[in-house]
């Protein structure tokens, strides 16, 4: 075996089931990759999965979910840590690097119930769960007759609770449902125009210790260069915001003919003030394109919406 090859790679992960499918997903494609790794999972639970009675905007947003897995690459346990990209903050330790974002799953939100087909069909008073305040505010916004209730849990456990009738319908992230064989709960996708998508949503990043050159290299074969694009322009307008789950704040792009096409939008949780803004660059300058429309956002007044939520 050439020393340029890796003889083994541990990788932590979340415990979950979607986490699980992910890192599986991962440990596959090195183990095509690389059929002389040996390649291992770490499971670990996070702080995020132990907190469930409190929405994650009051106990320290999705950095909650990473920081255990971080400490494991410090430490030495593990090589890399995979996650959803709308999971990891968007200000990262020095320490650490994004060696990869592989190719993106469905990255809209998709509307699940046992009683009704989309959100239009539902009747005044029903509850919607939802654990995202960029959601929340879409809902309020659109459908003001419907009720929005705080959702914990890792997929399956909603699933449970919309299954218990706690709730009249959920709104999950399409890409868990369909990596995890539930496609058929899916009644309907929202499009975009009705629910942007978080940051980074439907991605999976492979996160590393950025000394590790060795590990970044051969993570290489795994990125997926408009993906990788349109996520970092994604993140560049949240970072930009300060945007955390803590942030009604939306931010998507696409691959039009070889540019990227960037919308995003900021609004108040109950959905009474939004500014929009959209653009489109090189992929080469995908970040500038992103603070870029965050400084267009601000010029709406994002920061008034912002300096409300502090």
């Amino acid at each position: 075996m050439s020393p340029a090859t890796p003889e083994r790679i541990v990788i932590a992960t979340r415990e979950s089931r979607l986490a699980l499918w992910q890192a599986e997903h991962v440990k596959a494609r090195l183990e095509s990759l690389y059929p002389g790794c040996r390649v291992e999972l770490l499971g670990m639970t996070t702080r995020g999965d132990q907190i469930l009675d409190r929405p994650l905007a009051k106990v320290g947003g999705k950095g909650l979910f990473v920081k255990e897995l971080e400490t494991a690459l410090l430490d030495g346990r593990a090589d890399i840590a995979v996650h959803s990209m709308k999971d990891v903050p968007m200000q990262m330790g020095e320490e650490f690097a994004l060696a990869c974002i592989s190719a993106r799953e469905v990255p809209l939100d998709a509307f699940v119930s046992n009683r009704y087909a989309s959100l239009a069909e539902m009747p005044p008073g029903a509850i919607v769960g939802t654990s995202s305040l960029r959601r929340e505010s879409r809902l309020h916004a659109l459908f003001p007759f419907l009720g929005v209730t705080s959702l914990r849990g890792n997929l399956d456990t909603r699933l449970r609770k919309l299954d218990e009738g706690q709730y009249d319908a959920i709104i999950l992230a399409a890409a868990g449902l369909t990596r995890l064989g539930l496609k058929d709960r899916i009644r309907s996708v929202l499009p975009s125009e009705v629910s942007l998508p978080a940051a980074g949503q439907g991605a999976l990043g492979i996160e590393c210790l950025a000394a590790r050159s060795d590990i970044i290299g051969w993570l290489q074969p795994l990125n997926d260069d408009a993906t990788a694009a349109c996520v970092r322009a994604e993140r560049a307008v949240a970072r930009a915001l300060a945007g955390s789950c803590e942030v009604p704040l939306g931010a998507y792009a696409e691959m039009r003919d070889g540019r990227v096409w960037l919308r995003g939008f900021v609004a108040r949780p109950d959905g009474s003030r939004i500014v929009r803004a959209e653009g489109e660059g090189a992929t080469a300058g995908a970040e500038a394109l992103g603070r870029a429309l965050a400084e267009e956002l601000r010029a709406q007044g994002a920061d008034e919406i912002l300096a409300e939520l502090g």
